[in-house]
């Protein structure tokens, strides 16, 4: 099971738990019809010669379908962005944030995907990022340029990875991130309520800021949130292949381009942390 909950909260995506029978009642059956009409030679040779029909005519995902959506989804988070960065304030910060994460749960949880709930969530997200990444880069000067290469970086060998057939997913593995993922929320929360209550006021990350023989231990988290949210990336390629070949309706197609924007977003953001902590402890 994927452990980005837009994937794995929705049956369309879960391998090996729902049956043809039960996808064709959740989603329609595949449109063909039967006749007990007899068909000449000809008729039969004509219905051969016809190109087979492709996705967008049969009302179904494709894996090509659910690459232009992620595209389009991403060029409105950038746009965004933009309008972030030129327009920072702690309304367009804290909005975007509460936002994004409002929008990000309503379409992890709805049944049938909304295109336009998920655009609004990549504006959101969009404008959320934007302003955080100004911030960091008034700080550290460049920052956001290194976590930009850094991300494009990780996901492009990922990528090839994936395409070669050299990282796939497996159960045990699957597990093991999704424990992970939780066990870094857990951590998440709890530096929190340490740096917002002053425990650690004397460390700007809280407890990533302490050092671990000389290395902080935001960069030894970090590397690891790395690798799980490499991992993320592979378990959505491989949720938005299944829903392809399952043959699910075409709007889930924009399931899958949301499912990626989410981890691809988490991403970005932890390797602009990583860079952050690094740079302060210099």
């Amino acid at each position: 099971m994927n452990s980005n909950p837009a994937f794995s909260r929705n049956a369309a995506f879960r391998p090996g738990q729902v049956s043809r029978a039960e996808l064709e009642r959740l989603y329609g059956s595949n449109g063909t019809a039967t006749t007990d009409a007899k068909v000449d030679t000809d008729q039969l040779e004509e219905a051969y010669s016809i190109p087979a029909a492709s996705g967008a005519q049969t009302g179904r995902m494709t894996v090509e379908d659910s690459v232009v959506k992620t595209i389009i989804v991403f060029a409105i988070l950038i746009a965004a962005a933009v309008v972030g960065w030129n327009f920072a304030s702690p309304i367009t910060l804290w909005g975007g944030m509460i936002g994004g994460l409002v929008l990000g749960l309503v379409n992890t949880f709805k049944k049938v995907p909304s295109p336009a709930l998920i655009v609004g969530y990549a504006v959101l997200q969009g404008v959320f990022v934007g302003s955080i990444s100004v911030m960091f880069n008034t700080m550290w000067d460049g920052i956001v340029t290194e976590a930009v290469i850094g991300t494009l970086g990780v996901i492009g060998v990922t990528l090839f990875l994936f395409l070669s057939g050299k990282f796939r997913s497996s159960a045990r593995m699957t597990k093991i991130v999704t424990v992970a993922m939780i066990g870094y929320l857990v951590y998440q929360v709890i530096n929190m309520v340490l740096i917002y209550t002053g425990v650690t006021q004397d460390q700007p990350f809280g407890l990533s800021s302490a050092s671990i023989m000389g290395i902080p231990l935001g960069l030894i988290i970090g590397v690891v949130v790395v690798f799980l949210a490499a991992y993320s990336l592979v378990l959505d390629f491989e949720s938005i292949k299944l829903g392809a070949d399952r043959g699910v309706p075409a709007v889930y197609a924009w399931q899958g381009a949301f499912g990626v924007l989410v981890t691809v977003v988490w991403l970005y953001l932890e390797i602009l942390r990583m860079l952050a902590i690094a740079r302060s402890n210099n």
